[in-house]
């Protein structure tokens, strides 16, 4: 396992942790490479920041990609943010067990697009003109970030074995 940086070496870590009011170990692992944490977050607000595409449908994108690779970090971290968003305990089950049906045609459309793409880095003809049948090129591409930042971090944590706090 890789040793956390303390936020005592690293002072944008430190501000992070200050406003967050907690650890956070994705964070600290990171700050092993300052300039890529630092560069991160940007990236990170601005991809899951407002946006052209709904809330609720990011975190739906971001939950299914998190769960289709099975990274406990991102699922946990980021069950939070969907409950926010509005997504109920039921949903979140739903998502897990890759169960649809239940689901609007757009969400449908979303979750189908953020679990191709994230098991094949590919996608079908058919999942690409669904997706594009509910969103504008611009949500496309914002999906389409979202569904790669998930990866990124759940390939981090997973390759790293960057666990939630109590794991």
């Amino acid at each position: 396992m890789i040793s956390r940086i303390d936020p005592a070496q690293n002072e944008f870590l430190a501000g992070l942790e200050a406003r967050a009011k907690q650890p956070n170990p994705f964070f600290r692992v990171m700050a092993h490479r300052p300039k890529v944490l630092e560069s991160f977050v940007p990236l990170y607000g601005a991809v899951m920041g407002a946006g052209p595409l709904d809330r609720r449908l990011k975190e739906m994108a971001y939950l299914a990609t998190a769960m289709a690779n099975h990274c406990p970090y991102c699922t946990a971290s980021h069950k939070a943010g969907a409950r926010k968003a509005g997504i109920i305990e039921d949903e979140m089950q739903a998502i897990e067990r890759e169960e649809n049906g239940g689901f609007s045609e757009v969400e449908q459309a979303v979750l189908t697009y953020a679990r191709e793409l994230t098991r094949t880095a590919n996608l079908s003809t058919a999942a690409r003109d669904r997706v594009g049948a509910y969103l504008s090129e611009e949500q496309i591409v914002e999906l389409t970030l979202v569904v790669a930042m998930a990866n990124f971090t759940n390939r981090f944590n997973n390759g790293l074995e960057i666990l939630p706090e109590g794991q």
